[in-house]
């Protein structure tokens, strides 16, 4: 998948993941790549100045454990990212719906556009 298509959404990405448990970084790229079907191979550079990113603001909350042997830092989501997440999801749905009213192939022009380019025409 082209990296640019998940540019704005990688928050949503995380939060989603984190929503049923807290997961250790190396986990939630595991569990991105188990849930997109192997589509979402994203670079360890892109996750966790993200997780960090997101633990500052509030969404996310760390702590350290040992984890098969290993002591990782664990996320968990916060009451605020779990509002964050469901804005998020809202958001997505919205965007999908006007996106794909565009790129369908049965699309047909309507309302001010297709005014807009009689009058002009």
């Amino acid at each position: 998948m082209n990296p640019d298509a998940l540019r704005g959404h990688m928050d949503a990405l995380l939060l989603s993941v984190l929503e049923r448990e807290p997961l250790h970084g190396y986990a939630i790229i595991e569990a991105l790549l188990a849930r997109s079907g192997g589509a979402l191979n994203v670079p360890t550079g892109t996750v966790y100045p993200a997780l960090r990113r997101l633990e500052r603001i509030g969404y996310l909350s760390s702590e350290w454990a040992t984890v098969g042997g290993r002591k990782r830092r664990t996320y968990r989501l916060t009451d605020s990212g779990r509002k964050q997440l469901e804005g998020e999801r809202s958001a997505w749905q919205e965007f999908a719906t006007v996106i794909g009213s565009v790129l369908r192939a049965d699309a047909v022009e309507t309302g001010e556009v297709s005014g807009a380019r009689r009058a002009a025409g």
